[in-house]
């Protein structure tokens, strides 16, 4: 059953954060969404960290008219996998984003005008840190489980590094320790074609650079995707509209991706996007420590991962490698590899693949923390 009707909600923290940059970033709003109901101690709360442009609105709708629901609506609600009737969701935006909480696309106190490239290089850290006020305001202590894919899953990460008495358990899908030479070379290129195009302005632009921002998420999505869905996808076909031998025809893969980035352009900003492309590039859950022992050192919660055959962009090896060091810290860990011809995105796609395994985890979780 569907949470139906939500309500974006927002939270303006007046101090703000330090940032690993050393610069203060004040005052920070976040955007925020919440599902079900804090039970009277607390102790039910759930934070679902969202993806690289991923947004606050997790399920449901905003309004009855609204085509689709939130990005991962079909885990939310009562009986499914996060049971409304049992756990109270959360799902905030991150800071660097463009959809509700502080980024380059907000007004900067001090000029009057939007930040654009004044506004300062965040970390994924960053953003759990400013997370941290958000869970603080809701009368949170400890959450009772933090759970994400892809930049998501570093989040969740840095919750169990850095804040580890506060989280009671935590569910990394698709995620990375440091990504990969291959992963920053692909937001390499991406940046490129943002800062080629003539309208970027550096930054400074009054339209988003669409040319620009069209073909960086043509190159991103194609991380997303594997080589046997693109074949059970569009194979060779080409597009019914053009002559094969048009020299500007395109096969159907192309007139996706074209359509995908174009409309992509219209619910993303540009400089949104650079940011939160360096600050994946940038993660390294090690950061500061001499080693990802070291690192994980800290944890005490439970943790569980989940690893997808066909990710190219975070592979298996990723993961394993995380667990591994886990396991020889005597930590508990999970872990789950999941078999899936969807790629990156498997882990938006195929919830029933990992549902069950959650849903397990989260009842273990729940029965030690009343313990």
């Amino acid at each position: 059953m569907s949470v139906g009707i939500v309500e974006e909600l927002s939270a303006t923290f007046e101090n703000g954060i330090k940032l690993d940059s050393g610069r203060i970033l004040a005052p920070i709003t976040l955007a925020y969404e919440t599902y079900g109901t804090l039970n009277a101690t607390a102790s039910n709360a759930i934070l679902v960290e969202h993806a690289w442009t991923g947004n606050a609105h997790l399920a449901g709708k905003h309004r009855p008219e609204d085509a689709k629901p939130g990005w991962w609506d079909a885990i939310v609600g009562p009986g499914r996998l996060l049971d409304t009737d049992r756990y109270f969701v959360i799902c905030s935006n991150v800071i660097g984003s463009c959809y509700g909480s502080t980024g380059p696309t907000s007004i900067n106190p001090k000029t009057s005008k939007r930040y654009n490239l004044g506004f300062p290089v965040v970390t994924v850290r960053d953003m759990v840190r400013a997370q941290t006020l958000l869970i603080d305001a809701l009368g949170i202590e400890r959450l009772l489980c933090v759970m994400g894919g892809s930049m998501g899953g570093m989040q969740a990460l840095e919750w169990a590094t850095q804040y580890p008495d506060r989280i009671a358990s935590a569910v990394v899908l698709a995620a990375t320790p440091h990504p990969s030479p291959q992963a920053i070379a692909l937001n390499a290129v991406s940046r490129w074609a943002i800062f080629n195009d003539p309208t970027w302005r550096k930054g400074e632009y009054k339209h988003n650079p669409k040319d620009g921002l069209a073909l960086a998420r043509g190159v991103g999505h194609i991380t997303f995707l594997s080589d046997e869905s693109m074949h059970a996808k569009f194979g060779r076909r080409f597009s019914a509209k053009d002559g094969q031998f048009d020299f500007f025809g395109q096969f159907e893969v192309e007139r996706y991706l074209s359509y995908n980035g174009y409309s992509f352009v219209d619910r993303f900003d540009a400089n949104s996007f650079l940011y939160l492309a360096k600050a994946l590039d940038l993660y390294d859950v090690a950061w500061g420590c001499e080693s990802m022992a070291e690192a994980f050192g800290t944890v005490t919660a439970p943790l569980q991962f989940f690893a997808f055959t066909s990710d190219w962009l975070y592979p298996p090896y990723q993961t394993e490698e995380m667990v591994t060091c886990l396991q020889n810290l005597g930590k508990p860990v999970e872990y789950h590899l999941i078999s899936s011809a969807y790629g990156h995105d498997a882990f938006l796609l195929e919830h029933e693949t990992f549902a069950p395994l959650v849903r397990s985890f989260l009842q273990q979780a729940s029965e030690t923390k009343r313990k």
